[in-house]
């Protein structure tokens, strides 16, 4: 059985080094992934990351075990990225009325390069990805962690509003809110949601690799990302046969679980040989 995180957190104020390293290692996917979906770029999601598990371990001593140590550290997290002023996401805010805009140029464009079968699936995938982390781009800061806490990680209004700071009835009204802005625009345009609809990933790829350079085939931002295997695909097979909010919900959900990178264990040994560690211990002192 699996050592428990509140365990490893017991362990780690008391000084062994080893659970400290394992605490990192159980966390560092959900944040990562956290902060990819609200930053959107890798190397942004990569840098503050690091940031917040160093806040994290630097400050165990002010975890008292009033909630879970997930909800915990996702407030830390949470709390660094809303208020994160050097997001590149920030200076370049979208709408969904940009993003309608820029699936109007997608459908125009002619294209002039033939693609292979394995390329285009390739290209499609990362359309596919790319265009549902635009859509999340298009929802203010506030409402974009609410829907990522709330759809993609399914945590309860309980749980988002101790991590958000809000009631939890709070935290259920933004949530519906940052659904409906989705939902309604999926409904309306993506091909995934209803096979009906004009936009079609396979249609406007070529307009992101050959006029915008969005989508850059020697360095893709998600498709090339290194992920975590996931345990099935079956919700997603079946995705017809749900209703609308379920079917957008297991779109978001469908993503991959990325990995995040190696290198954050061996950033946190060398804090732990720097004498930082010494703060674990001095939070609880002070």
């Amino acid at each position: 059985m699996a050592i428990s995180l509140e365990s490893l957190v017991e362990r780690a104020k008391e000084g062994e080094k080893r659970a400290l390293e394992e605490l990192v290692l159980r966390i560092q996917d959900r944040i990562y992934g956290l902060a990819l979906r609200m930053l959107y770029y890798p190397d942004d999601a990569k840098d503050e990351t690091q940031e917040i598990l160093i806040k994290i371990i630097t400050h165990l001593g002010r975890f008292r075990g009033e909630s879970r140590f997930m909800t915990w550290a996702y407030s830390v997290a949470s709390n660094h990225l809303l208020t994160n002023r050097k997001s590149r996401v920030k200076r370049r805010e979208l709408t969904f009325e940009i993003s309608e805009t820029m699936i109007e140029e997608g459908l125009s464009y002619s294209g002039n390069q033939v693609y292979n079968e394995s390329e285009q699936i390739l290209m499609v995938e990362e359309m596919k990805l790319l265009c549902m982390q635009t859509l999340l781009r298009c929802l203010s800061p506030e409402n974009r962690i609410t829907f990522i806490l709330g759809d993609v990680f399914g945590v309860t209004s309980l749980e988002g509003g101790q991590i958000l700071d809000i009631t939890s009835d709070s935290f259920r009204k933004r949530l519906s809110r940052a659904r409906k802005m989705i939902l309604d625009f999926m409904a309306a345009q993506c091909g995934l949601f209803n096979p009906d609809n004009r936009c079609h990933c396979e249609k406007i790829f070529p307009c992101y690799v050959e006029k915008t350079g969005t989508i850059d085939p020697k360095n893709m931002l998600f498709a090339d990302h290194p992920c975590r295997p996931k345990k099935s695909n079956e919700a997603r097979e079946n995705m017809n046969e749900f209703d609308e909010l379920m079917r957008m919900t297991l779109l978001f959900r469908s993503h991959p679980d990325y990995a995040a990178p190696d290198a954050f264990v061996d950033i946190i040994r060398e804090l732990i040989k720097s004498e930082r560690f010494e703060m674990l211990q001095s939070d609880e002192k002070s």
